[in-house]
């Protein structure tokens, strides 16, 4: 095995263990293969950079990441940061197996695999169960399950909140 493909051997091990650390996501995703796949990839070991360009797509269980640009950061062989960029680029996973997906679009999506924070910066949207956020900036704290959302142009942030199903009584009342 030569010198670059152990780089990307490790880069892969590195990566799996980054995309497997939302702990919110379903309990089987990170025990699934990561199939990553772009028309080009670059690893520039100097700078703790995997560079893929070209219709990337990475696809972990339920987790599907879609992108024409993404930049892997990694530091003491640690993921730190995962840049993926596109037109839009896209997000999608199911977070808990009694809910529907959790699906984003950005013109950038950036994962902060540390803190566990999902930025969405141009044009963001998310959407789960037809709950939708829309803003210039959407930024998303995993572990708090927490969403703020910025405008910084003309147009507002937008929130569409569905109301709580109701409960039914087994009299019919």
């Amino acid at each position: 095995m030569s010198l670059c493909q152990r780089a990307f051997a490790v880069l892969a091990i590195i990566i799996a263990a980054a995309l497997s650390v939302t702990a919110s996501a379903l309990p089987d995703d990170a025990g699934k293969p990561i199939h990553i796949r772009g028309d080009n990839a670059e690893f520039d070991q100097n700078n703790g950079l995997l560079i893929y360009t070209g219709a990337v797509r990475i696809d972990q269980g339920t987790l599907r990441v879609t992108a024409d640009r993404m930049v892997v950061e990694y530091r003491d062989d640690q993921v730190v940061k995962i840049t993926a960029e596109g037109t839009p680029a896209s997000y999608q996973q199911q977070l808990e197996a009694d809910e529907g997906l959790v699906n984003a679009d950005a013109k950038t999506i950036v994962y902060h695999t540390t803190s566990e924070k999902v930025d969405l910066i141009g044009e963001a949207f998310l959407t789960q169960e037809g709950n939708e956020f829309q803003g210039s900036v959407i930024r998303y704290n995993i572990r708090q399950g927490r969403v703020d959302a910025e405008s910084k142009s003309d147009a507002p942030v937008r929130m569409m909140l569905q109301p709580a199903p109701v409960e039914r009584s087994v009299n019919g009342g």
